[in-house]
């Protein structure tokens, strides 16, 4: 399987499970809508018939005076009443529009029933087929013959003397809100599928962002494999070549044998050198283990090393030189060798990059937060394009130079993952031609000194040590 096809099914799978949860989730979202919809219906719909009722209960019971009779007074009140086993009476009221109009409207009806639960009176649009047997339940919902749903309403009705009377129940048609609630739900059911095909092309494009960086990982592990294994198939091939030149001559002398040896421990200390560094990148960022600090003087460090690398400028035909302008020890907490690691890969980087007869300074200085030096050359420059992949693994703007000096490039990698395990930045400005300069800031970390404030004596040692041997 090659890697496309690997990322492009990787892809989907995140797509398809990114479309799942959110397939569930917005059913779950609109099952709680419909819910939240019908409950705030059935609410109104209460409501709206327990105010409608109340108020007919109040109005027709001050005008009953014997128990199980209409007054006549109520045919104003309810215009459309028909008593059981007589002829219904059919005027209507010219009165002023009231609450109780509401009776008269298609999906409402009223009903009168004695104490012992015989049905006396109908108004309003009483349903053909809708059960007349008794039911005191103070809420009811009823189906006629047909399977319509009806609401209703039950109350005790007494007399002007606080006799019972009988019962009033009070319904309405449930067809509207039915009509109403089938909308909402054939609404969500068919909005789910235009949903989610939104989210399945979301969930791609969003799956193809995730993939971006992961894909970006895995290309350069490949190109950091494809470089790691040039740099060592390099020296291998040279040791190679001298060994089996060797084994061709039937006699080897001695000044011969001595060759050979030193081109074989030239290859071997150039694969010594690149393992290394390999294994320091590795472990600057995987820092599975704590790096030691201690008080690192940077002043003390850059003249050191202006004296380590006098000899290689020389040679170069390049005046290196060092401009302190702090008055004080410039200490920081850090790495003591890999300060002077990251140091010396600027300086020697500058120095190769730079013609003979050019220049390498350090500028040393301060700020209220940082410590600040700067490596600046005239050397070739860097063409712009290129300043941000120049602190990747193994890239190198010119091979050819680079090869001629030796370089792996893991030069400016490692110095700027050690610049990022103390915390601080490299940044780099270049012109074509004209030179380059690479400013490290390094933290101070103030807070940190009394606890390793004992160290310094070592360090005042080492430095002495060090140039014990330089003599």
């Amino acid at each position: 399987m090659n890697q496309n096809t690997l990322f492009q099914k990787t892809r989907l799978r995140l797509a398809l499970w990114y479309a799942l949860v959110m397939a569930f989730i917005l059913s779950v979202c609109g099952f709680g809508i419909y819910q939240a919809i019908s409950h705030a219906h059935w609410m109104t719909l209460d409501r709206e018939l327990e105010s409608v009722a109340g108020t007919l209960h109040d109005t027709i019971e001050l005008k009953l005076h014997q128990p199980a009779q209409l007054e006549p007074v109520i045919n104003r009140i309810l215009p459309n009443i028909c008593v059981v086993g007589e002829s219904c009476i059919q005027e209507k009221s010219n009165s002023k529009r009231h609450i109780l109009s509401a009776i008269n409207q298609s999906d409402y009806y009223v009903r009168f029933f004695d104490k012992s639960g015989r049905l006396i009176a109908i108004a309003g649009n009483h349903p053909v087929g809708l059960t007349t047997a008794f039911n005191k339940e103070l809420w009811q919902t009823l189906k006629d013959k047909k399977g319509n749903l009806y609401h209703q309403i039950s109350f005790v009705l007494h007399t002007q003397d606080n006799r019972d009377w009988g019962y009033i129940q009070v319904g309405r048609s449930l067809a509207d809100f039915n009509s109403y609630l089938t909308a909402v739900k054939l609404t969500l059911i068919l909005g789910l599928p235009i949903v989610m095909l939104s989210v399945g092309i979301a969930s791609w494009w969003l799956a193809g962002l995730a993939m971006q960086p992961i894909y970006r990982s895995y290309r350069q592990i490949q190109q950091f494999t494809a470089d790691a294994a040039h740099e060592l198939r390099t020296p291998l091939a040279a040791t190679q070549a001298t060994v089996e030149s060797a084994l061709m001559l039937s006699h080897l002398d001695e000044a011969e044998a001595r060759e050979i040896l030193r081109t074989t421990q030239r290859q071997n200390q150039r694969l010594t050198t690149l393992v290394t560094d390999l294994l320091l990148l590795t472990r600057l960022d995987r820092q599975s283990v704590p790096m030691q600090r201690e008080i690192c003087g940077l002043d003390d460090i850059i003249n050191d090393l202006i004296e380590e690398f006098a000899a290689l400028a020389i040679a170069s035909q390049i005046k290196l030189t060092a401009s302190i302008s702090v008055s004080h020890p410039l200490n920081v907490i850090g790495n003591q060798d890999q300060l002077y690691r990251l140091f010396s890969n600027l300086i020697v980087n500058a120095i190769h990059y730079t013609p003979a007869g050019g220049k390498v300074t350090l500028y040393v200085d301060c700020n209220d937060y940082y410590a600040v030096i700067q490596v600046q050359d005239t050397g070739i420059g860097i063409p712009q394009p290129e300043l941000t992949r120049i602190f990747d693994r193994f890239y190198r703007i010119n091979s050819d130079r680079s090869r001629t000096t030796g370089g792996s490039g893991l030069g400016l990698a490692i110095a700027q993952a050690i610049v990022q395990a103390h915390h601080g930045s490299l940044d780099v400005k270049s012109e074509l031609g004209k030179g380059s300069t690479f400013t490290v800031n390094l933290p101070f970390n103030v807070g940190s000194i009394d606890s390793v404030r004992s160290i310094y004596p070592l360090k005042s040692l080492y430095r002495w040590l060090r140039h014990i041997n330089k003599n």
